[in-house]
């Protein structure tokens, strides 16, 4: 008769890492499509206003993104205090509101652009007048199609 040997000291298999770099690049892929990254530094500081009846943008890519309000305290010096308009990354004026809508109608599929709309985010403390002249350029360069931002109120304020 044979005699079975007990195997004593033997470790386990080794895990397989075959499949370690199709799990890292899922995830990668994963979180480069799911991240988004921001598209404009401020360098003006803006607090939307309060509302109850509000609205979500469906398509954000279609949305032009349009802030007023006074800049922050790092770019005071060379900005001053009033209120002003920022188009991107930059400061801007009045004048370059064509140039900045046109750019953005350029990027989006021409079957898309009949719904860009431009969003308004204007602090709470700017004055209307740069509010007004913003709204003249923007029907002047035939975007019709206007929305306010404002973030949802918190409890009733009577």
């Amino acid at each position: 008769m044979a005699h079975f040997k007990k195997k004593r000291g033997q470790s386990s298999p080794e895990v397989s890492t075959a499949s370690l770099p199709d799990i890292i690049f899922m995830l990668l892929f994963f979180f480069m499509v799911t991240t988004v990254m921001r598209t404009a530094t401020l360098k003006i500081s803006v607090s939307t206003p309060q509302a109850t009846e509000l609205t979500k943008l469906v398509k954000k890519t279609l949305v032009n993104y349009l802030f007023i309000g006074r800049p922050m305290e790092a770019y005071r010096a060379e900005l001053g205090t009033k209120p002003r308009l920022q188009l991107g990354d930059k400061i801007s004026t009045v004048n370059d509101i064509p140039l900045f809508l046109e750019k953005h109608r350029l990027k989006v599929p021409e079957k898309l652009r009949p719904g860009i709309t431009s969003s308004l985010k204007v602090d709470e403390s700017a004055t209307m007048g740069i509010v007004y002249d913003v709204k003249t350029a923007l029907r002047k360069a035939n975007q019709l199609k206007v929305n306010y931002s404002a973030k949802k109120r918190t409890g009733d304020l009577k």
